[in-house]
C-alpha cells in the first residue's frame, strides 16, 4: 500500500499564479486548487520534522496515517512546535473557507500551517502537500485557498453484470481519495447476478448470485439461466455482511461514503427467480419488474432495504428506477387493484407509488433516495435526489422542481464508452468519448443561477456488461475519472483541457507504474481522420429536401436541414453532432445542385454499432434528375445486414459518369430496423 501511495503522490501539473513573477514553478496537484499563490524558497523535511494534529480522534488517525505512507520518519506529536513543524487544526472558522471540505495551507521556510473546519478538509489538505513534494521532501513556499465546487464527487462501480472482489474496490478507494472524491456508488443488483448477503432471504446469494455462462454477453444473448452456488461452472459471488462492513469502514477512512443500490421495480431478473412469487405470473424467468400490486413486493424490499440500511450508514440509498418496462402491469389482477384503489391513472403512477411509499420506509430509518431519473415518471418522491443519466434534462427538471440532482449524463460520465479511437481498443458497450470529452463538461452550465446549487454533483459511471477483468475496470476508469474529479473539485473557469491534459498524462503514467492497468494516454490515437478536416464537394453550395414522413430524429439532428450537405463528416461516434440519425422509415432527401454537373461520385458513410441498435441500411437506392420530376435510378446496393460486435463504418455510393442536377438517396432499414446514422453525402 505504501507503495502505491508513494507513486500517487507523484504527480506533476499547474503552472501556479506566482507571487514572484520570475519563479514559475509547476507543480503537483490534481485536481487544481481554486487559489494558490507562492514565493521563492520551500520547506524541508528532515528526520526532525514533527507532524502536529489537532483534530478529533478518528481524524487523527486516518490523517497520520497518509503522511506517515508518505514519509515514514515523521513523527506525530502532541504539541506544536515553533519551527520545523507540520501543524494541522481543525478550527470552528477558517477564512474564505464555507465548505467543511475546504481548507488553507501556508508554507514558509519554517514551518507548514493547515487550517479546516472538519477532518475532511485536513485530509484533502494532506493529499495537496503529498502532490507538491512530488515523492521529495521539499514542499514550495506557497499559500493555498481550496474548497470543492460540488459536494458529491463520484464513481458508480457496476459490480453485478461481473463481481469484483473486496480487495479490488479498496485499491479503486485509494485512487479515489487521492483526487479527493467522496462518494463509491456499488450497483449491487441487477439481472446478472444479486452481489450482497441478505440474511433473511439467502437465496438472493446461493441461487440468484451464480450463473453460467461468464461471460455476459454470452449469457444475455443466451439462456440466461442461474445455478446454485457451488455448482460446475457456476460464476458470480457476493460480499458477505462481513465483507460490507470492512469496505465501509475502509472507506470511511479516507472520507468516502459508500452508497449501496438496490434496484426496483426493473432488472430484478435475479430476483424475480429466485422468488418468482414476486412477480405478477409467480412464475421464473419470465419477468424482469416486481409486482407492485402485492403486497409481498413491499415486504421483501423494506426487508431487504433494513439489512442494507444498517450495513451502510450513507445519507442516500439507491433504489434504482430506470428502465422499468411495465408490460404486465396493465394485466395484473393485483397491479389493476392498486391502480384503482389508488386513483392512479397509469403504470407510470403505479411506479411512482412503489417509489414514494419505498422513500417514506427509507426515510423512516434517517435516510434519503436516490434513483435514476426515470423516478421522474409519474410524479416525483417529495424528498428524492435525482441522478440524471439520460441526458442532462431529468437534473434540470428536478433541479427546477426543487430537488437535488447528480449529474451523470450519458454524453459525458459514461466510462465504459470507447476512449479512443475504437479499432485500437477493447469492445466496449458505448461510443466514442476520449478524456476531451469527459473534461468539456461542466454540471450547471444548462441551468439557471437560483437552482444552480440544488446541482449537488457529478458522478462517473462504469457500467461492465462488456468488462469482464479487474484489468480492463482499470483501463475504462483512468484516466477518465481524473476528469470527473477535477471537474467535481475546481472551478470551470480555471479550467483548461490542454493543460488538464498533460497533467493526466503523468498521473497516468505514475498509476500504470504502481500497478494500475491504465489507459495510456500519451499515445492516444485521436479522433477519427475523415472528422478533421472539411471536406469540399459539389453539393455544398446546393439545397436539400428530407421526404416527408422521413424526417432525422430531433434527438440526433446534427447540424439540423444541411447537416448532409454542410462538409462536415462524422467522428468516431453517432453522439458527436455531426451524425444525422434516422428511425423506422430510413433515410429519404433529395439534393438540388442548383444546376446540371457532371458527376462521377455520389456516396455516404454508415456507422454500425450493435448495442445500441444503431445498423448498417438494407439497401440504398441513387436516383438522378436533370428537371427534379422524372428520377432513373442510378444504383441500388444491397446489403445483408449482420449483428457484430464493436464499431464499424460502411461507405455505399456509386462511381461512374453522368451529368445531373437533382440526386435522390434513399437508405433503408433492414429488417432488426432500429436507427440508421449517416454523415456527409458527397457528389463529385
Amino acid at each position: 500500500m505504501k507503495k502505491i501511495l508513494l507513486g500517487l503522490t507523484s504527480l506533476l501539473l499547474l503552472c501556479a499564479c506566482a507571487h514572484n513573477a520570475d519563479v514559475v514553478p509547476s507543480y503537483s496537484l490534481l485536481p487544481i486548487p481554486q487559489e494558490m499563490q507562492t514565493s521563492d524558497g520551500e520547506f524541508t523535511l528532515t528526520d526532525k520534522t514533527e507532524l502536529y494534529i489537532d483534530a478529533p480522534t478518528d481524524d487523527k488517525s486516518a490523517i497520520a496515517k497518509v503522511f506517515t505512507a508518505w514519509n515514514t520518519q515523521l513523527a506525530t506529536v502532541e504539541t506544536d512546535a515553533a519551527t520545523d513543524c507540520i501543524a494541522m487544526e481543525v478550527c470552528d472558522k477558517v477564512e474564505n473557507i464555507t465548505s467543511p471540505e475546504g481548507y488553507t495551507i501556508n508554507v514558509t521556510k519554517d514551518r507548514i500551517d493547515v487550517k479546516a473546519t472538519s477532518g475532511a478538509g485536513l485530509f484533502y489538505a494532506a493529499q495537496t502537500l503529498q502532490q507538491l513534494a512530488d515523492g521529495g521532501n521539499t514542499i514550495p513556499v506557497c499559500t493555498i485557498t481550496d474548497e470543492p465546487q460540488f459536494a458529491y464527487r463520484g464513481l458508480m462501480l457496476d459490480v453485478s453484470r461481473h463481481f469484483f472482489g473486496k480487495e479490488f474496490v479498496k485499491k479503486q478507494i485509494d485512487v479515489l481519495a487521492q483526487y479527493k472524491m467522496n462518494r463509491l456508488h456499488l450497483h449491487l443488483t441487477d439481472a446478472a447476478g444479486w452481489r450482497i448477503e441478505i440474511k433473511k432471504y439467502p437465496r438472493l446469494t446461493e441461487f440468484a448470485a451464480w450463473r453460467k455462462p461468464a461471460i455476459w454477453k454470452d449469457w444475455w444473448f443466451g439462456d440466461r439461466k442461474y445455478v446454485e452456488e457451488g455448482s460446475e461452472g457456476a460464476y458470480g459471488g457476493y460480499y458477505t455482511q462481513e465483507d460490507i462492513k470492512e469496505l465501509v469502514a475502509y472507506a470511511a477512512e479516507r472520507y468516502i461514503t459508500i452508497i449501496p443500490e438496490i434496484e426496483m421495480p426493473a432488472h430484478s431478473e435475479e430476483v424475480l427467480t429466485a422468488y418468482p412469487e414476486l412477480s405478477c405470473t409467480h412464475e421464473p424467468y419470465k419477468q424482469a419488474d416486481f409486482c407492485v400490486g402485492n403486497e409481498k413486493t413491499f415486504e421483501f424490499l423494506e426487508n431487504v432495504l433494513s439489512e442494507v440500511i444498517e450495513l451502510f450508514p450513507s445519507e442516500y440509498i439507491h433504489i434504482g428506477g430506470d428502465e422499468a418496462g411495465k408490460a404486465s402491469w396493465p394485466h395484473c389482477p393485483l397491479c389493476q387493484k392498486r391502480m384503482k384503489r389508488e386513483k392512479l391513472k397509469d403504470v407510470n403512477e403505479l411506479q411512482s407509488y412503489l417509489i414514494q411509499r419505498i422513500e417514506k420506509f427509507v426515510n423512516s430509518k434517517g435516510r434519503q433516495i436516490i434513483g435514476w431519473d426515470e423516478i421522474l415518471d409519474g410524479g416525483l418522491a417529495p424528498n428524492a435526489t435525482v441522478m440524471s443519466w439520460r441526458g442532462t434534462e431529468g437534473g434540470i427538471a428536478a433541479a427546477e422542481s426543487g430537488h437535488k440532482a447528480i449529474m451523470t449524463p450519458g454524453g459525458y460520465c459514461y466510462l465504459d464508452s470507447y476512449q479512443d479511437a475504437p479499432h485500437t481498443q477493447p469492445m466496449a458497450f458505448g461510443p466514442y468519448m476520449p478524456l476531451e470529452k469527459v473534461y468539456s463538461y461542466d454540471p450547471r452550465a444548462e441551468i439557471d443561477s437560483t437552482k444552480a446549487h440544488l446541482i449537488h454533483g457529478i458522478q462517473g459511471n462504469l457500467w461492465v456488461e462488456y468488462i469482464p477483468t479487474e484489468e480492463l475496470v482499470e483501463y475504462m476508469i483512468y484516466p477518465r475519472l481524473l476528469a470527473i474529479a477535477e471537474i467535481g473539485w475546481s472551478n470551470p473557469a480555471k479550467r483548461d483541457y490542454a493543460a488538464f491534459k498533460e497533467r493526466a498524462i503523468k498521473a497516468t503514467n505514475h498509476l500504470r507504474s504502481n500497478g494500475y492497468n491504465a489507459f495510456d494516454l500519451a499515445n492516444e490515437f485521436g479522433q477519427r481522420k475523415e472528422a478533421l478536416a472539411p471536406v469540399e464537394h459539389f453539393a455544398i453550395n446546393g439545397n436539400i429536401s428530407y421526404a416527408e414522413g422521413a424526417p432525422y430524429s430531433g434527438n440526433y439532428k446534427a447540424g439540423g436541414d444541411r447537416a448532409l450537405i454542410d462538409g462536415v463528416c462524422g467522428g468516431w461516434t453517432y453522439t458527436d453532432k455531426k451524425w444525422q440519425g434516422f428511425i423506422k422509415d430510413g433515410v429519404d432527401v433529395t439534393i438540388d445542385l442548383g444546376e446540371e454537373k457532371d458527376i462521377t461520385e455520389v456516396t455516404a458513410q454508415f456507422m454500425q454499432m450493435c448495442i445500441p441498435d444503431v445498423w448498417f441500411p438494407a439497401e440504398v437506392i441513387i436516383s438522378t434528375s436533370c428537371d427534379g420530376n422524372k428520377f432513373s435510378e442510378l444504383a441500388r446496393i444491397e446489403h445483408t445486414v449482420v449483428r457484430d460486435e464493436g464499431l464499424s463504418f460502411k461507405e455505399y455510393g456509386w462511381k461512374g459518369n453522368t451529368k445531373v442536377r437533382y440526386i435522390n438517396y434513399r437508405a433503408k432499414c433492414g429488417p432488426q430496423r432500429g436507427w440508421l446514422f449517416t454523415d456527409e453525402i458527397i457528389v463529385r
